[in-house]
């Protein structure tokens, strides 16, 4: 059901799209904004209106009297109180699909590789339920990465979620290019690689080795290309850190169910997810759990660790690079993330 909103405009009952906001307060990434009537839903995507860049701002809290605390998922510079915002009446929404083989897109599905626009029918909202139970496949099958001692000692799962664990410098993007190298190159299906407040230079880096490697083809042959890449690197804000694993895992997610595939999911580096997640969390005014990180830690990685699995349509299996913040696997970020793996690997400093 619709009815008239402000202004002449005609918004849904439920969702209130369509309905126009007004920015109240910003104070760095946390944006309030009040609707006079139609508060959009929890998780709700709101598109600032009049700014120089497309800035998307994700609903977090209803704070009462018509406002509606957000995060923004891009620099908040230029923004004015008063300034008009547009709710989208969805959560935030990607591309998905062969079109972005080839492509970088970032947290909101644009392309970032200055290659044109991406011409796609299909999108997916990045907020979805884990595939239920009784959908999921148990195949075991052994994943051969070509590293002899991982092949050797301790291999991994094909359709599992393997992790890497090490502190700062011993070489989890190395290993896990490697893999990329060893395993994406060789295989018949399609990846994709999650930046996730990792080093833009990194990021660069792999995006030329895939370039000359044949992985990602240019021009009119870019449809060949095996892999897409979603960038969320340190210099973004914390919501679009917080949310970019969510991009790529959807991209993912439509290869393993829409077209039946087994995809590689790379993601560099999921502790950057937690910790995105922490700087949110301290930004709403949460109060802070075990060793400064968000009471919802579980929360946050569970939702999307459980999205990340094998199910009777296809497969994703995931190789995952996880910071051990001052070498102690007992902190509360990796020691979480070990409960949701299938197959572990740690970098030791020792050994170096």
């Amino acid at each position: 059901p619709a009815k008239k909103g402000g202004k002449g405009k005609i918004t849904d009952e439920f969702t209130g799209a369509g309905a126009i906001g007004q920015v109240c307060q910003v104070i760095g990434a946390v944006v309030d904004v009040r609707f006079d009537e139609g508060l959009p839903p929890i998780l709700t995507a709101l598109e600032v209106m009049d700014h120089s860049i497309r800035l998307v701002l994700e609903v977090a809290q209803h704070l009462g009297e018509n406002m509606v605390r957000t995060i923004a998922m891009d620099g908040t510079e230029g923004l004015v109180r008063g300034q008009p915002v547009l709710n989208t009446g969805s959560p935030i929404t990607v591309p998905v699909g062969r079109a972005t083989l080839g492509r970088i897109i970032n947290v909101i599905g644009e392309p970032i590789d200055e290659k044109g626009e991406l011409k796609t029918d299909h999108f997916l909202p990045i907020h979805r339920e884990a595939p239920a139970f009784v959908d999921q496949a148990t195949e075991q099958q052994i994943l051969v990465t070509g590293i002899k001692v991982v092949d050797l000692l301790a291999p991994y799962q094909r359709g599992g979620k393997i992790g890497l664990f090490g502190g700062a410098g011993v070489g989890k993007t190395v290993l896990i290019m490697e893999l990329i190298n060893n395993v994406a190159k060789a295989h018949g299906g399609f990846s994709v690689f999650a930046g996730v407040g990792e080093r833009t230079r990194e990021g660069n880096d792999l995006y030329r080795e895939m370039i000359e490697s044949g992985v990602i083809k240019l021009g009119e042959k870019q449809a060949d290309s095996k892999c897409a890449l979603v960038y969320g690197q340190m210099n973004e804000p914390p919501g679009a850190r917080a949310r970019v694993g969510l991009t790529g895992l959807t991209v993912a997610e439509h290869f393993r169910d829409a077209e039946g595939q087994d995809v590689l999911l790379f993601i560099d580096n999921i502790f950057r997810f937690t910790q995105a997640n922490s700087e949110v969390s301290a930004l709403l005014g949460r109060i802070p759990s075990a060793v400064g990180y968000q009471p919802t830690l579980a929360t946050d990685l569970g939702g999307l660790q459980e999205r990340i699995t094998t199910t009777k349509k296809g497969s994703i299996t995931s190789v995952q690079a996880i910071y051990v913040p001052a070498d102690d696997l007992t902190d509360p970020a990796p020691a979480t993330t070990f409960a949701h793996l299938d197959a572990t690997t740690v970098l030791s400093r020792q050994v170096l």
